[in-house]
């Protein structure tokens, strides 16, 4: 694949947990109750403990968003680590993180648009290519 067909499966991949990580959001919110305005929910989900268990992906894809916007070729293997990390944090790879795991999976069976999401995010993995 060259760089440019690695870039647009990556944002992709991007834009796919972007998708997922709102719908946890949007559950975890309902979960949580009423939160007032914008800022003060931006101050929950970036310091309250009941998201804190989020950050993990959120830290991912910054990282990743971070990366396509560096000008650096990409090769398969580099992109295959991407993979890698999103496959150990949501699946199906050994989980990184026992408790986002735990939290994710169970979100994924109670909420059909973190289902719908998910499988977003599955066709996007799907498009990267994976670790030799």
């Amino acid at each position: 694949m060259t760089d440019e067909s690695l870039r647009a499966a990556l944002r992709d991949l991007a834009r796919g947990a972007r998708g997922l990580h709102k719908a946890m959001l949007d559950v975890e919110t309902q979960y949580f109750g009423a939160v007032g305005g914008v800022l003060e929910h931006l101050q929950l989900v970036t310091n309250h403990p009941h998201f804190a268990w989020l950050l993990k992906l959120s830290g991912l894809m910054a990282e990743l968003d971070e990366r396509l916007d560096d000008a650096e070729t990409l090769d398969a293997g580099e992109a295959a680590q991407w993979r890698t990390a999103f496959e150990s944090l949501i699946g199906p790879r050994a989980a990184i993180d026992e408790d986002f795991r735990k939290r994710y999976l169970a979100l994924l069976h109670d909420a059909p648009e973190v289902a719908m999401a998910n499988g977003a995010l599955r066709q996007a993995l799907g498009k990267v290519p994976q670790a030799q």
